[in-house]
């Protein structure tokens, strides 16, 4: 932890790693909180993985057609927008089963993704990077970008909160109110969209759900009001962001893994009480 205060204060990617993890650590927070309370957890997954397929592309342009601009950032935002808006609208409107499309959009996002890495000269190392994360890779343009997703996060959520509130936990009374179900609906999956591209640089597409997870369902367990538990889950994404990047500096260990463990023992140890108390009131 010494060398890794000391380093912060003179290396400036050190400094942008931090402020990545603060920013992620809000956004996991606010929606994680919706992607727990509301059962979700496999459709941000799958929203995770098709995301592969967005960067692929993106990243083939850039390389291969001389697109320089083309942050493959960029295409992870398009994929997952896309596929927040396909997954709500199948939801709303068709017959197909949600889960079928969604297991579908996953094999299908990761296999586009693949076929175009395979096709990018010298792309093995950033697809680590984009698979399990490399937060000490973020630059100064990333930060921007990231910092505008978290603006539009923050926006939506507070700005329709009610509403949000309302259509996830009683649609049909606030659909009698007058409300637009299916809006919001959709209005909230492209939130969820949102804070994936924010976590990727964080800890890749495959642990995106457990930092969405962890941190809402620990906050769960000490509070009931949606508000509250929105401002403890960030507090808590903030804390595991920027302890997992501390603990993995010094040993080299990579950050974005050392995150998620960080957080899941917490979790773990939160859940040994209760385990105990079952046990003793079953007599074993």
């Amino acid at each position: 932890m010494g060398v890794f205060l000391a380093d912060l204060a003179k290396y400036e990617f050190l400094q942008h790693a931090l402020a990545a993890g603060v920013l992620a650590g809000v956004a996991c927070g606010i929606v994680g909180t919706w992607v727990v309370t509301r059962r979700i957890t496999y459709l941000a997954g799958g929203i995770a993985h098709a995301v592969l397929g967005g960067v692929g592309v993106a990243r083939y342009l850039q390389k291969v057609h001389g697109l320089e601009w083309l942050d493959p950032l960029y295409g992870a935002l398009a994929a997952a927008m896309a596929s927040a808006l396909l997954i709500g609208w199948v939801s709303l409107r068709a017959r197909e089963r949600e889960d079928t499309l969604i297991s579908a959009m996953w094999a299908v996002g990761m296999a586009v993704g693949l076929v175009f890495i395979s096709r990018t000269p010298g792309y093995g190392e950033d697809l680590m990077n984009y698979l399990f994360g490399n937060i000490l890779l973020v630059g100064k343009s990333d930060l921007w970008l990231l910092a505008g997703l978290d603006v539009a996060v923050l926006m939506v959520v507070i700005g329709y909160y009610n509403r949000l509130a309302a259509v996830s936990f009683d649609p049909e009374f606030a659909g009698l109110r007058g409300v637009n179900i299916a809006f919001f609906q959709l209005l909230l999956l492209c939130v969820v969209a949102l804070s994936v591209v924010l976590l990727i640089s964080v800890v890749g597409i495959v642990l995106v759900i457990a930092l969405l997870a962890i941190p809402a369902a620990i906050a769960g367990r000490f509070t009931r009001r949606l508000w509250s538990m929105m401002a403890l889950a960030s507090l808590l994404g903030v804390a595991f962001t920027t302890g997992g990047l501390a603990l993995s500096y010094a040993p080299g260990l990579p950050a974005g893994a050392t995150t998620i463990l960080l957080a899941a023992g917490v979790y773990l140890l939160l859940q040994l009480p209760a385990a105990l108390r079952g046990r003793t009131s079953r007599g074993d």
